[in-house]
């Protein structure tokens, strides 16, 4: 399997190092596509041996079977709808961007025509795959609430905003409690669980989210409830948070892993 990764952070690192270790058989890291020549990306690409490219063209003349976004919402908009019209599967990590349904429904769309996969992985959370088979039965209710350190809320517009002081909480403060579809797009770098449940499940606007900094935490936390014809489902997450990135879960760079694992598999646990 020959894989692009779009991105030069903590993602795009693990995949090169676990590639390089074996660990997904015939897999090569063809091309590391970046904002600029000046992106982290490009020293990446030297250490590992993978050419470093700029724009759609350089990453399409890699000829990756399947490209991973690492990037952000810009990137799944630059980027997505045009690899996949050319039959080139994307997994999607930045998947907040899919809150825009004129765009997911272009990707969707994109998929179908080319046949090429549009993954989106789980990412820092669990229980999709229940979710999926009790909406098939009906869900009234789904929750989420992402609870973590201080510093993982900072330098984020939205809370620039928010009447509040991060390095002098002495207890759990919520940042927004609402929908997912107002509250997705608030915070791009930390919510996009919230997004994959919302699409996974009841959508944007049925799922409820709720953000929350607490001084007194350690790990990202995230609880989601699920009540519906099937009954209630309770789960909570503790997530190590990413050793460069507090923001992010590190189950989440590893979802990412396990989703190129099973993009081209032929047998596959679970959903």
């Amino acid at each position: 399997m020959r894989v692009g990764i779009i991105g030069g952070g903590t993602i795009a690192r693990l995949f090169l190092e676990h590639i390089r270790r074996g660990d997904l058989g015939e897999t090569k890291v063809v091309a590391i596509a970046g904002r600029s020549e000046r992106s982290r990306g490009r020293p990446l690409a030297e250490e590992f041996g993978a050419a470093f490219v700029t724009g759609l063209e350089g990453l399409v003349g890699e000829r990756p079977d399947v490209v991973v976004e690492a990037a952000s919402h810009a990137a799944v908009r630059e980027y997505v709808e045009r690899l996949l019209d050319t039959g080139i599967s994307v997994i999607v990590l930045s998947c907040g961007a899919l809150s825009d349904d004129a765009l997911r429904g272009k990707l969707e769309r994109a998929a179908e025509g080319s046949g090429a996969l549009l993954y989106v992985p789980s990412g820092g959370i669990g229980g999709l795959d229940a979710l999926k088979a009790a909406c098939i039965a009906g869900v009234e209710e789904v929750t989420i609430a992402v609870t973590k350190p201080p510093a993982a809320w900072k330098n984020i517009p939205y809370v620039g905003k928010v009447a509040v002081d991060l390095d002098k909480l002495a207890a759990p403060y919520t940042i927004f409690d609402g929908p997912a579809r107002e509250g997705v797009p608030l915070f791009p770098a930390n919510v996009n669980i919230a997004a994959v449940l919302s699409m996974a499940g009841i959508g944007f606007d049925r799922t409820r989210l709720k953000v929350v900094a607490d001084p007194g935490l350690v790990h990202n936390t995230h609880h989601i409830t699920i009540r519906g014809k099937t009954g209630n489902i309770s789960i909570e997450l503790e997530n190590v948070p990413a050793p460069d990135n507090p923001k992010t879960a590190w189950l989440a760079c590893y979802s990412a892993l396990a989703a190129l694992k099973s993009a081209k598999a032929n047998v596959r646990y679970g959903t």
